[in-house]
């Protein structure tokens, strides 16, 4: 009897969903993409650039032998479900699935699965769609301007100036680093003071001379202040205002990496590794079950059928006063409107409910978002602030107290905002008042900061360059490249990394920059409306983007390699050090010449006399880095061994002993000592 077939990505979130659909249909994993671009055909781009950009797409190696299971579960189902994730990456995925696997129009549906849970996961069966050829462009379009721009510029780079590679995204990226980083350098700092007089229970700072904003430049000009200024100081003005701290919207990808950065100290790959279990199922007593919705958006959006539960929610546990309204979903641009904004699937299941059954870091996570989302519907929190003006031989000091008079939404959020109160003592106009004492403070001014990751990802979300989805991995590459290292948390640019910017500006710099990066999003984003023709666009960017190529490979300058200070023993020139497919090696600057490379000099742990031969056995490695332990007479003498041979012999045997996992055997025989 057939099934109905359903593909998913993953395979944790496979058997989440056949809990939910039964006996009638079959849930497998095509474990993300089955198949990507070749890397033959000019440059081995995999593009038939001149026909159109046609892409050349081919089975990925560790995915054949799924793919043949998948035509056989094809084969055996009447309806075929691709249920691959809800975006355009998804999108691609399905319609991969259905060209590779051979699937008839009229026998495949596509779902979406904004959430993993029961009611969704069946009421999205039994509303399918079909395949969106628009959005399946788009990110066609996005993988061929990737290949095109890494390979080319990739290889450009290596053949320079040593570097690793180039991409779209991840340039612009390092530039903003480079950037901030030749800011800080340029900067000048300036000396100022301030000062500051003390009361029993309030500080107040200079303000004003002359009912105007003061600076002090120099020592001397805070001295002459302190020369003018008395003991006492006369209350001249108190004003009260009532003011409203407004809660956040919900989380969206970005926010949700940038917070937990700050506030968890989570990298942004860990809090989308985490946020992706969430997402497709955690195991809780009676059922399997989704906690948050889709991860990747950008849409600050929550639906009906969420907000009225949670409004009761809230009304029931903490009162009507504390039930907030429904926010306007932020107009930005860029913003794709096809799911909600990152929250929990259920608002009856708090933190402390789950709790048992998650990890620490889940644990963590699940109550920011829950929290945030929870909060996002709360009233505002309220606090009066208070400021008294103090005047003394016409200079002002202030000083800014603030009490919370109503906690709002920060009942539930508050452990993620600070909210120090800062209480004043009754004061009154006109009343006089005596300091303790009063100084000033030498300061100088600061540059701007190094980018944190959180920083970071927040300085391109508000740039329009990238996509939610892809800041984690275009920070993780640049890192794995050697162009930025983390510095207290903070990201500073590598030689190499300058190098690397400083060449693709001086040959790219209409190209790699923010505001071209930014307008190709926004082409991606109108192909996925159906607004752009993919390969126009492709066409467009190459016409601009391969004669620079050309001429960069003409005219870059070729950077000399490193000289380690020592001669070739061959000939004399000057040994360099060169980079290859394993890491740097010495070798001659006189190369085709002489083909001398330096030999690395390994020290030899010896482990005991060989058994076999009188050479003696060493530690080893294998291309792939496990250890090993060998004779170093090889080849004339063959011994080798997994385990940690030992001088001792066998009592029964003769044979050698080893070490293996705490315990002591023989290496021919069955015996173990005791």
């Amino acid at each position: 009897m057939k099934k109905n077939l359903v593909i998913v990505e993953s395979p944790s979130k496979s058997k989440t969903i056949e809990k939910y659909l039964g006996n009638d249909y079959k849930v497998v994993s095509s474990k993300g993409h089955i198949r990507d671009l070749a890397t033959t055909g000019k440059y081995g781009l995999g593009v038939d650039i001149e026909n159109g950009f046609q892409p050349n797409y081919i089975p990925i190696a560790r995915q054949k032998k799924l793919i043949q299971e998948l035509k056989k579960d094809v084969k055996n189902s009447d309806m075929v479900y691709l249920a691959s994730d809800p975006d355009r990456e998804g999108e691609a995925i399905a319609w991969h699935l259905k060209d590779t696997l051979g699937i008839q129009d009229e026998k495949y549906r596509r779902v979406l699965f904004n959430e993993i849970t029961h009611d969704k996961v069946l009421d999205a069966i039994a509303h399918p769609t079909l395949i969106d050829q628009n959005l399946v462009h788009s990110q066609e379009t996005r993988r061929i301007l990737d290949r095109i721009i890494g390979f080319r510029l990739s290889k450009l780079l290596q053949n320079k100036i040593g570097a690793k590679s180039a991409g779209r995204v991840q340039s612009v990226a390092l530039k903003l680093i480079v950037d901030r980083e030749r800011e800080i350098m340029a900067f000048v700092p300036e000396e100022y003071y301030t000062i500051t007089t003390h009361f029993p229970s309030f500080d107040a700072n200079l303000f004003q001379y002359q009912k105007k904003e003061i600076e002090l430049k120099t020592e001397k000009e805070a001295d002459e202040v302190l020369k003018k200024l008395t003991d006492t100081y006369n209350v001249f003005q108190i004003e009260e205002k009532k003011k409203d701290r407004k809660s956040k919207f919900p989380f969206i990808t970005s926010t949700l990496q940038q917070e937990a950065s700050t506030k968890l100290g989570f990298k942004a790959k860990k809090t989308m590794m985490i946020a992706q279990k969430l997402y497709e199922g955690v195991d809780l007593d009676q059922e399997t079950v989704g906690l948050i919705t889709y991860m990747r958006t950008d849409s600050t959006r929550l639906s009906d059928e969420f907000i009225k539960p949670t409004i009761q929610y809230i009304t029931k546990n903490y009162g009507k006063e504390y039930v907030g309204y429904v926010k306007k979903t932020k107009k930005t641009e860029n913003v794709q409107d096809a799911h909600e904004a990152i929250r929990p699937t259920s608002i009856m299941r708090t933190p402390e409910d789950v709790k048992p059954y998650l990890k620490s870091d889940e644990f963590k996570l699940y109550s920011l978002i829950y929290k945030r989302t929870l909060a996002s519907l709360m009233a505002d929190a309220k606090v009066n602030q208070t400021t008294v003006l103090l005047e003394n031989a016409d200079y002002v000091f202030k000083v800014t107290g603030q009490v919370l008079i109503f906690d709002g939404y920060l009942k539930v959020y508050g452990d993620y905002e600070s909210s120090e109160e800062k209480i004043l003592p009754e004061l009154k106009e006109g009343e006089h008042l005596v300091s303790r004492d009063v100084e000033k403070e030498q300061h100088f001014t600061k540059p701007k900061a190094r980018y944190t990751e959180a920083k970071l990802i927040k300085e391109m979300e508000e740039l329009g360059i990238g996509r939610p989805s892809t800041y984690a991995k275009t920070l993780d590459t640049i890192q794995e490249r050697g162009y930025v290292v983390l510095e207290d948390k903070k990201f500073k640019p590598t030689e190499i990394g300058i190098d690397t910017t400083d060449k693709l500006q001086e040959f790219f710099s209409d190209l790699i920059n923010v505001e071209y990066t930014k307008q190709m999003e926004e082409d991606l984003d109108e192909i996925a409306l159906g607004k752009r023709v993919w390969n126009q666009v492709l066409d467009n960017f190459y016409q601009l983007f391969e004669p620079r190529v050309t001429n960069a490979f003409s005219d870059m300058e070729k950077k000399a390699p490193e000289e380690t200070g020592e001669n070739c023993p061959k000939c004399g020139s000057p040994l360099v050090i060169r980079k290859g497919r394993y890491g740097e090696f010495v070798a001659c600057s006189n190369y085709p010449e002489c083909k001398y490379v330096q030999k690395e000099e390994k020290e030899e742990k010896v482990i005991m006399n060989c058994p076999l031969c009188d050479g003696k056995v060493i530690e080893k490695k294998t291309r792939r880095g496990k250890i090993f332990y060998g004779c170093n007479q090889y080849p004339k003498c063959k011994f080798a061994s997994w385990d940690l041979p030992l001088e001792e012999k066998c009592p029964e045997c003769g044979a050698y002993l080893v070490s293996k996992n705490g315990k002591i055997k023989c290496s021919s025989c069955s015996y173990e000592k005791k």
